[in-house]
């Protein structure tokens, strides 16, 4: 194959990793895919070592500009005129056109002037937004000390008896994406969980929390479609209740051996203008009894092969659920 070839095909590959990622609602990883990608095509494009031709190099700039775009509405989610993932899958034909004669009509259009990603850190990685700071951890603790939100859908405060209590209207920032139940079959079990809340020693700190659901097999492919809770609409003390019945949408008997279903707790962050996944929990199957159960939260990054776990904190805090198992 050749340079052009091995760099159009690793360009596809994160390209699709990046889509991939933000389909399914891993904002966190599609944004470093996205500008990782995207400060590799502008490298590539301002190179005067560059295999590519002038015309590919401008087109390269393109890619890179609409990558840059996806991560910053990514970052934004409060922007109405953010650039959208399907604008972004319609470039992605371009890649491949590179390394023939004639080159594809770009599909979108772009800023004149190509926009580029945040530079590097002096790591060498890219800036994690992702990263639970000091900084943001103060500036948590003040929004939570004032009841104050520096992001639109945020908390109004009240506070009273023995602890802090916040109690938030209807949020306009996430309304929640859950499915009704599915029909039942004979012989089959249908599952609904009831998240009825989740600790932390930080509880109230959190602005426009929710709860992302999925139900992965064991190499970590979605089994069934991706649901999120609508935002919490109280926190007190050491907790942050949801009270959201989930429908799994597929029969127990149905679900492959080894599935597991992923609790992914996640948070507006004001200061970064950015969601964030704080931690997640999975159950699994031997695990489905109908009641109440706790289960432990881990560490990000989401480990949906469950291969690398860390405890989120050796304090008694976990994620609370209720279940219910369905059969006609």
């Amino acid at each position: 194959m050749s340079e052009k070839g091995k760099l159009v095909s690793r360009w596809q590959g994160s390209f699709t990793k990046g889509t991939d990622f933000d389909s399914w609602g891993q904002l966190v990883e599609a944004v470093d895919e996205y500008q990782m990608l995207s400060r590799q095509l502008h490298k590539e494009a301002t190179s005067s070592s560059s295999p590519f031709t002038d015309d590919q190099k401008r087109t390269l700039s393109k890619i890179a500009s609409c990558l840059e775009l996806r991560s910053r509405a990514l970052q934004s989610p409060h922007s109405s005129d953010g650039f959208e993932l399907q604008d972004l899958k319609k470039v992605e034909s371009v890649l491949p056109a590179l390394l023939s004669k004639s080159q594809l009509e770009f599909p979108v259009a772009v800023p004149s002037t190509p926009l580029k990603p945040p530079p590097m850190l002096d790591s060498g990685k890219i800036n994690d937004l992702d990263v639970e700071d000091e900084e943001d951890e103060e500036e948590d603790a003040a929004l939570g000390a004032t009841g104050g939100s520096k992001g639109s859908g945020g908390d109004s405060a009240t506070t009273g008896g023995s602890g802090h209590t916040f109690t938030a209207p209807t949020s306009s920032y996430r309304s929640g994406i859950l499915l009704p139940r599915i029909p039942n079959e004979p012989g089959m079990t249908l599952l609904t969980i009831n998240i009825e809340k989740i600790g932390f020693k930080d509880a109230i700190s959190h602005v426009d929390p929710f709860i992302t659901v999925s139900v992965k097999d064991v190499s970590g492919v979605d089994v069934t479609s991706v649901q999120e809770t609508p935002v919490s609409i109280k926190k007190e003390d050491l907790y942050i209740y949801f009270d959201t019945d989930v429908e799994v949408q597929k029969p127990i008997e149905k679900l492959p051996k080894g599935t597991a279903i992923f609790f992914e707790f996640k948070h507006y962050k004001p200061k970064k203008k950015f969601t964030s996944t704080k931690c997640f929990a999975f159950m699994e199957l031997d695990e489905i009894k109908p009641g109440p159960c706790v289960i432990e939260l881990y560490k990000k990054p989401t480990d949906f092969k469950r291969k690398k776990l860390s405890l989120l904190t050796s304090k008694p805090l976990y994620l609370h659920l209720r279940l219910t198992l369905h059969t006609e």
